[in-house]
C-alpha cells in the first residue's frame, strides 16, 4: 500500500534541534550526502525577515564551509565590495556594524552581521584557506540596473558563473526563492542549465507566524500545509528520495509556496511551477520570529 504525503515526510524527514546559528551542526549531517556532489548550493529564503529562516541558512553555510570545502558566499541584494565587508572578512579591516548600515535594507539584521562575524573569526583560524564574499564582475558594478526581470535573473546567474570560472571555489549562494527555484529564466534554472545537477536548490520554507506583523497559517492548497504536517517544529527534507505514486504527484502538480516580501503580504506567493522541480532539498520551519535589526 502507498504511502500517503505525509507519511512520506515523516519519514524521510530530518529533524533540525536548534534555531542557534553558532550551535554544534549534528543535526546537519545527513547534508553531507545531499550536497556531496554540489559546486553551487542556494539557498532560497521565502522570506528575508524570519529569524528561523535565517539562522538555519546561517547553520546550512557553516556546515558546507566546513565539512565540504565550500569557499565562497554570493549574498544576494548588494555589493559585500561596496560596503567593505569583503575586506573586513578577510583581514579584519573596517567596522562590520557600520558597513551593513550602508547596505541594501534587508542586509542590516544582526543575523547577516552574525554570518560576516564568523566569516571573519573563520578566517583567523585559517589564514591560508579563508572563506569569502563572491565578488562581482566589473561590468555588473558599472552596469545600470536590468530593464526586465529575465535581464535581472541573467545577470545574477552569469555573476556566479564568472565567480566560479575566476576561482574554482564551491558557492553559497544565500538569496530568495524567486530567484533561486529551478524554473524556467530564474537564477536557478539559467544555474541548472549550465551546471546541471551539481547546481543545490534548497528551499526555507514555513508556516505561519510573525515578520513582525502576524503571518497566518496558508490555505490549504499552499506546500506548506503537508509540510507542517510532522510533529517537527524544524526539520529538512531531501526531497528527490525516492517517491510513491502520491507523493510523487504532489511534487509534481502545480503548486503554491510562500513568497513574503517587505511589504509582509501574507498572501504573497510563488506560482507557476512544482515544489519537487522548484527545489532538491527543503529546510521546512512551523513557525517563525522576527529578524533583529541592527543598531549602530
Amino acid at each position: 500500500m502507498n504511502e500517503t504525503v505525509s507519511q512520506w515526510i515523516k519519514r524521510h524527514a530530518h529533524p533540525l534541534t536548534t534555531p542557534a546559528p553558532q550551535a554544534p551542526l549534528d543535526d546537519l549531517l545527513p547534508l553531507r550526502d545531499m550536497a556531496a556532489d554540489a559546486a553551487i548550493v542556494a539557498v532560497g529564503a521565502s522570506t528575508r525577515q524570519a529569524y528561523e529562516l535565517s539562522a538555519i541558512a546561517h547553520r546550512i553555510l557553516r556546515f558546507l564551509v566546513e565539512e565540504l570545502g565550500f569557499r565562497s558566499l554570493a549574498l544576494e541584494g548588494d555589493d559585500p565590495g561596496r560596503v567593505g565587508l569583503d575586506a573586513y572578512v578577510r583581514t579584519g579591516r573596517g567596522d562590520p556594524r557600520a558597513a551593513l548600515a550602508e547596505a541594501r535594507p534587508f542586509w542590516r539584521t544582526e543575523e547577516i552581521l552574525g554570518v560576516v562575524s564568523w566569516m571573519r573569526a573563520y578566517n583567523e583560524r585559517h589564514p591560508h584557506d579563508q572563506v569569502r564574499f563572491a565578488e562581482l564582475p566589473e561590468s555588473s558594478r558599472q552596469a545600470p540596473p536590468p530593464p526586465s526581470r529575465e535581464d535581472l535573473e541573467k545577470r545574477l546567474a552569469d555573476d556566479v558563473i564568472w565567480w566560479r570560472g575566476r576561482t574554482g571555489d564551491k558557492i553559497v549562494y544565500w538569496g530568495g526563492i524567486a530567484h533561486t527555484v529551478v524554473s524556467p529564466g530564474s537564477l536557478g534554472g539559467h544555474l541548472r542549465e549550465r551546471f546541471g545537477p551539481a547546481y543545490l536548490s534548497v528551499g526555507l520554507t514555513f508556516e505561519d507566524g510573525s515578520l513582525p506583523g502576524p503571518v497566518p497559517a496558508p490555505p490549504a492548497d499552499f506546500a506548506e500545509t503537508l509540510l507542517s504536517t510532522t510533529d517537527m517544529d524544524a526539520f529538512f527534507l531531501d526531497l528527490r528520495a525516492a517517491r510513491p505514486d502520491p507523493v510523487r504527484a504532489w511534487l509534481e502538480t502545480p503548486a503554491r509556496t510562500r513568497l513574503v516580501g517587505p511589504a509582509q503580504d501574507p498572501t504573497a506567493h510563488l506560482s507557476g511551477g512544482s515544489f519537487g522541480d522548484w527545489f532538491d532539498v527543503v529546510a521546512h520551519h512551523r513557525r517563525v520570529t522576527p529578524v533583529h535589526l541592527i543598531s549602530q
